[in-house]
């Protein structure tokens, strides 16, 4: 049985996601499951996470520049 929990989003990804497929949002939502899941119980720091998570958006071309125009709405 699922729970429903609510996310908040920025309205561009929360409108990416609802434009999607029926069976590309069960992909998104078993992988965001399996992230959460992973992140939660993880026996490493949420300090490394984190830095993971940064060092692969960088290396995806996610600068500092970039998110903070995507975070002011640019």
């Amino acid at each position: 049985m699922n729970t429903v929990i609510t996310i908040p989003l920025d309205a561009d990804t929360a409108r990416l996601y609802h434009q999607t497929s029926a069976d590309m949002q069960r992909k998104l939502q078993l992988l965001l499951a399996l992230w959460l899941r992973d992140l939660i119980v993880s026996p490493r720091p949420l300090q490394v996470v984190m830095d993971e998570i940064s060092q692969k958006a960088q290396e995806r071309g996610l600068t500092s520049e970039v998110l903070e125009s995507l975070l002011n709405g640019g």
